[in-house]
């Protein structure tokens, strides 16, 4: 997956408003838009994407610790807002772009280093102006529920009638 290491390497907005939320996604999967660096630096690639389903998987290192040696919360809530804001983008549609305005992370157990997560985010409204996702994350081999979330996005048509 192409990662970008420039903001040149970056989709410009034109680029980003030219398809829908979920064929930008699409593309994002394929290779053929860059993944945002975060995602690089927090480990974490885009695993599948359907209308309305966004799932990254990562893997938690000793770089994303907290000075308690326990995975920082901040990570979770980074691949939550991830997922669940992805999922939403899935349903924008063309000529439109979205941002968060809220979400919520809901700690259920702690994620050992070195295991692989899914972060599952699920479109649960998708309004003209709103969008609404929850999300999990869970390992990939067990299932074991690590975390709960949810978000609302807002959606802003910037092209179009």
């Amino acid at each position: 997956m192409f990662v970008a290491t420039a903001p040149e390497d970056m989709p410009d907005l034109d680029t980003t408003l030219s398809m829908s939320g979920l064929e930008f996604m699409q593309a994002m999967q394929r290779g053929e838009l860059s993944r945002p660096p975060i995602s690089a630096l927090l480990n974490y690639t885009l695993d599948s994407v359907e209308d309305g389903k966004v799932v990254f998987r990562g893997t938690p290192e000793f770089q994303h610790t907290n000075p308690a040696g326990g995975v920082h919360g901040g990570w979770y809530g980074t691949l939550l807002d991830s997922c669940m804001s992805c999922a939403v983008m899935t349903k924008t549609p063309k000529g439109s772009v979205y941002t968060t305005l809220e979400y919520k992370v809901n700690l259920t157990g702690a994620i050992p280093i070195n295991t692989e997560i899914l972060a599952i985010g699920t479109i649960a409204h998708a309004g003209r102006t709103t969008g609404v996702a929850h999300g999990e994350i869970r390992d990939a081999e067990t299932n074991r529920l690590y975390a709960t979330g949810s978000a609302t996005c807002l959606i802003m048509k910037l092209l179009g009638d």
